[in-house]
């Protein structure tokens, strides 16, 4: 009886560690590559930006945003990046050279979002600015061309966690109602094996005392 308690004993406190296993905190999704490499240097700008992720990401246009610029801060981006499961591909245009800045952000398809930036270089010769001929009439004056605008990234606040999964604790809870069932019949089984061996012990007195 003892040994098969301990047995029942050991059950709950394994199945105790198979739940504490099983529910772990849900690591968020990470770049794991892009193509160029940060920190890597490159011939020529590519004609795409690409971004793998550890896991599938959120296709909706607003939850992704990729920002490439060069050193001047001119956007080298061309129309908006696409999702296909965790590969983001940014379109580029134009021959920047020197350092390349790369910020992104993406949602997980838990709904956490998650952001970053990185750098590479292009070894691309810059294009040559003509040199404008003199002639007799007068140089209007050149016209300054604005700085782009850098789109301050925004971090939206996640719709909603997502939840652990509850079938370790509907398997803990059966195999602890299991145990605790079991432990409740042998002790009423050794109960009434009690009462019937002192039973016979008093019909056996009874028997002797008439005889």
């Amino acid at each position: 009886m003892r040994a098969l308690v301990a047995a029942l004993a050991t059950l709950l406190i394994a199945s105790g560690g198979v739940l504490l296993g099983t529910a772990p905190a849900f690591a968020h999704d990470e770049l794991v590559s892009s193509d160029p490499a940060s920190g890597s240097t490159v011939d020529a700008l590519p004609a795409a930006l690409t971004l793998t992720f550890s896991g599938d990401l959120l296709s909706d246009a607003s939850t992704t945003v990729v920002q490439v610029t060069d050193a001047s801060g001119a956007s080298l981006t061309d129309g908006a990046p696409t999702v296909s499961a965790n590969v983001v591909t940014q379109p580029l245009t134009g021959s920047a050279s020197g350092a390349i800045s790369v910020a992104w952000r993406v949602v997980s398809s838990d709904g956490h979002p998650i952001a970053g930036e990185f750098a590479f270089t292009s070894d691309a010769a810059p294009v040559a600015t003509p040199t404008p001929t003199e002639t007799a009439d007068a140089t209007p004056e050149a016209t300054a061309t604005p700085e782009p605008e850098m789109t301050t990234l925004t971090t939206p606040t996640p719709t909603s966690d997502q939840s652990a999964p509850i079938w370790p604790w509907v398997v803990g809870a059966v195999v602890v109602l299991i145990a605790i069932g079991l432990v409740v019949w042998l002790l009423g089984a050794r109960a009434r094996q009690q009462k019937q061996a002192a039973s016979e012990r008093t019909a056996g007195r009874s028997n002797s005392t008439e005889r």
